[in-house]
Order: C-alpha cells, then structure tokens, then sequence
C-alpha cells in the first residue's frame, strides 16, 4: 500500500509542478482551474466520500458472517450507493455556476467565467470517485488493499498526458501568459478534460482486480433482512460530520479567493497565496499522512472492525496504540522537514522561488498539525469499527470552530500576503483540539489504551525532530550561495539538506532509545 501510495503522492508531486509550468500558482487562472477542479472532491467527500469510507468496511465484515458471505447486503448496498452518485452528479454538473460562486464569491468577470467553464467539464468526476470509493472499499473488506492505492497512479499519469499536450499545444503559462480572457473552449476542453479522464479511468480500473477475487455484482433493490438499517444509521452521523467539515472549508475556500482577488492591486514584487497555492500547500502536506496514516489505518481499518465486532477491546487497543506510534514516527520527521524545506519544496512546484514561497509559508503552516491530524485521524477509525459515527461528529465540532473563527480572524486582521498562511495555523490548531478531543472520548469507549507509552514515544521524536531541525536550518544557510537559482537551486538544498534532517532524526531517535520502529514494522504485516 505504501509503495502504490508513493507513487501516486510522488506523481501527483510532479503533476503539480507540470500544472503550474502550464498555468502558473498565483496567477487568476490558476485560481479559478483549482476551485473548478476541486469543488468536485469537496462536494463527494460531502455527499458520499467519508459516508462510503465509513459504512461500507464495517458493515461488509459484519454481513460476511451471514449464510451467503454477505453478497446480499453488498448487492443492494452497492446498487443504492452507485444510483444515487449517478444522479445527485448529473444536478451538480447542471448548477456549476452557483457552485462556483458559493466556494469563491469574491471571483467576478472573466475569472468567474472561466471557473464556470472548467466546472462543468470537471464536476462528473463526483460519480466516478464515488464509484472508485465503493469498489475499493469492497477490495479492502476482501484483504485486497494494493489495488485501490495504485490506481491514483494511472490518474495522475494520464493528467500529465494532458498537462503536457496543453504546454505543447498552447504553451507554457506559468507567469500568468494565459490570462482568464485568453481562454477558448477547446483550450478549456483540454485542460479539465484530461484531468476528468484521470478519475474515470482511476474507478474503472479496480474492476479488474475485483473480477479476479471472483466479485460479481447483481444489482438489487431493497433493504428489508439484510442489515442496511445500521449502515443507515451510521451513514447520517457520518454525513453530519462531514457537512461540518465542509462549512469549515467553505470559510477557508472564500479567504483564499479574497487574498487573490486582493493580489490583483498590488504590484510590490510579492507572491500572495490563494487558491492555489493553498492547494499546493495542502498536497504537500499531505503526502506523509497519505504515504503512512493512510495506509498505516487502511490496514488496521479491517483488523479492527474485525475485533470490534467480536468485542475483543484488548486487540482493539492495541492496534490503536501502534498505528499511534507509527505514524508518529514518520509523521514528527516529515514536519520537522517541511517547516525547515517549505520554501524549496513550493520552489520546486511553481518553479519561481517567490510563488514558491508563498506556497512554503502555508504548508509550514499546516504541518504544524501533522501529528494530531494523523493521529485524529486513526482515532476516527476505531469508532468507526463499532458502527459508531456520532462520536467522530462530535470530534469534528470543536476542530471546524477553531478552523471558522481562525480563517474569520485572518480575513480581517492579517494583510493579503498572510491570509491564507492564517488559515494554516488554524487548521493546525483546529487539528490539535480534535485530537485532545478524540483521545478523551476514545478513553471512554475502550478504557486506557498505552496513553503514556505513545506520549513519551512522541515527545522523544519531537526532541529527535527539533535536533534534526536545526541541523536541516544550518544546512540550508550554507547553500543559500547555491549558484543554481529556481528549481533546480531548490532540489539541490532540498536533497542536501532533507539528506542532513533525515540522518540527524535517525541518529537522535537511536539516541533517545526510541525502539518503536523497529517494533512497529515487526508488526505492520495484516493478521491472518
């Protein structure tokens, strides 16, 4: 899972890069493309992402028991889930233009058209990240989990394919060459279609490897005798929790598109983040938590829905408090990393060191929150195991409230070049209170789970990360004569001095007798 979920994080690293060659970071157009292109993963994570991530692992290994292995339940489950996303994105692709304006009122003119134009090619893809949830989801239950974290990959080549094709055909635009009013249908057509394309092809590919499991699904309506009432159950708590995560990303969306607008009367020579760079920002950010946490829970997901379902709370905790360390592990060194590197790493995107910057300040920003993030997240998944979805709602209250009043406060206190790096301190913030959250009412539900031993485990990693921090500081001072300047200056100090923090973390953690590495990949393997 690991190694499908690098490759993918890795080229869709490079696929960012190739996008802001061809239409830049800070510039309108790539604005109004990042709001168009991303309005789609935020409406299915509302509608049905973390619904479908929720139920559908649970309640498959709880109907696997039943006299036919569960087909029945997975049949009508299926067929309800696959119906519904088929109809609820054909009326979303139809209200583009209102969508638009809810995630960035402050767009106008051309740039507001242009989104609209880029939304309604990029909008069906709701359908098919749904469709690639379900069969995923059905693949993991199963004890299938390379597949769904390998076919990200064949998106992102095919994106590139498109990106490359645009640079080809139109040229480059990473210094804002191709202006909202530049823009022709087919140039439109080619840009968000390719990166439509990606998803489609992304769904369509686990058909494969469900074929070979022996996985035939017969549609079938109804839900009387099979268990959907609980999936239902769990279904709405679910959906409510990600409802208010999106009211949270609806501040976040409209603050980043006021700093752009606001960038559009400035002209001091600065880079002022906006859309785009927050969603640069966000993909650096999470690229450890999707190459480990992600994986790292997908895994324990099943093992612990599995124990939930015997009530076995002894295997529950357990698992509980290595995924917490292991995560931890990489998560303190990838922080340590991006608060030190932000800057060269955002170089490396939008191959201009002042876009990069921009993009750098908010992803050191955000990383903050890296660990209890990660470790929320895990959190989430335990209750998740025991069909319980009320509680992670509760978790996610205070988390969206901090989020609100910090993106509000941010809008109105700090200028428009510190906007959006605003609104990664307080998501950092908001995902530090969720944890503390998520810790004390897991404690009511499964009693003590090894607080004390992930505790000393994670301040130890923090000492061995604030070493290797400056280590990683000193080294980028020596390169800042570098005589490579852009990108290429920005992989030189990025090998050289991420080289210097790794091997300082490694050492210090071997000083500071932290043995859980070694422990936890003992243990990592899936119980049989």
């Amino acid at each position: 899972m690991a190694a499908g979920t690098a490759t993918s994080r890795v080229l869709g690293f490079v696929r960012a890069l190739v996008l802001a060659t061809a239409i830049g970071v800070t510039v309108p157009s790539a604005n109004a493309f990042d709001v168009a292109n991303k309005v789609p993963n935020i409406l299915y994570l509302l509608i049905a992402g973390g619904i479908l991530n929720a139920v559908l692992v649970p309640q498959i290994v709880r109907a696997s028991k039943q006299p036919d292995g569960g087909q029945e339940f997975v049949d009508r489950l299926l067929t309800v889930a696959v119906v519904l996303l088929a109809g609820i994105t054909l009326v979303l692709t139809l209200a583009a233009p209102l969508l638009i304006e809810v995630y960035a009122l402050s767009f106008a003119g051309p740039t507001a058209a242009l989104a609209v134009g880029f939304a309604y090619w990029c909008l069906p893809q709701v359908f098919f990240y749904g469709l690639y949830t379900v069969l995923g989801q059905v693949l993991n239950a199963r004890g299938s989990f390379g597949p769904y974290m390998w076919a990200p990959v064949v998106n992102n080549v095919i994106g590139m394919a498109g990106l490359v094709a645009f640079i080809v055909i139109y040229g480059v635009g990473s210094e804002g060459q191709h202006g909202p009013d530049t823009w022709t249908p087919d140039k439109i057509a080619l840009l968000a279609g390719a990166s439509t394309l990606g998803v489609v092809v992304q769904a369509l590919v686990l058909i494969v490897p469900l074929r070979r499991l022996g996985f035939r699904l017969t549609p079938r309506w109804g839900r009387r005798g099979v268990g959907l009432g609980g999936a239902r159950t769990v279904a709405l708590w679910t959906f409510a929790a990600v409802a208010v995560g999106q009211l949270g990303f609806l501040t976040t969306s409209n603050v980043a598109a006021t700093a752009s607008s606001l960038a559009d009367g400035l002209d001091d020579g600065t880079a002022v983040a906006g859309n785009a760079a927050y969603t640069n920002a966000f993909l650096l950010f999470m690229l450890p938590h999707s190459l480990v946490a992600v994986s790292v829970v997908t895994a324990l997901f099943t093992r612990l829905s599995h124990a939930a379902s015997e009530g076995d709370l002894g295997r529950v905790r357990a698992d509980l408090s290595t995924g917490l360390r292991m995560v931890g592990v990489v998560s303190v060194l990838a922080t340590t990393g991006l608060v030190v590197l932000g800057g060269q790493a955002g170089t490396i995107i939008a191959g201009d060191p002042v876009q990069g910057q921009a993009v750098g300040r908010v992803a050191a920003a955000m990383v903050l929150g890296l660990v209890p993030f990660s470790a929320t997240y895990l959190m989430q998944r335990v209750f998740y195991a025991f069909s319980d979805a009320r509680t992670p709602f509760l978790v996610q209250l205070p988390v969206v409230g901090v989020m609100v009043v910090g993106n509000l406060l941010s809008v109105t206190l700090l200028p428009a070049r510190w906007m959006v790096v605003g609104v990664g301190l307080s998501l950092s913030v908001g995902h530090l209170v969720g944890a503390a959250t998520a810790v004390v009412l897991l404690r009511r539900r499964i009693g003590r789970f090894e607080g004390h031993r992930v505790l000393r485990t994670h301040v130890r990693l923090l000492l061995a990360g604030a070493v290797a921090g400056l280590a990683g500081w000193g080294t980028t001072g020596l390169l800042s004569d570098v005589s490579w300047t852009g990108r290429a200056g920005a992989v030189v100090t990025s090998v050289a001095a991420g080289a210097v923090i790794c091997v300082v973390y490694l050492a210090a953690v071997k000083v500071l007798r932290v043995t859980e590495l070694d422990e936890l990949l003992a243990r990592l393997p899936v119980r049989r």
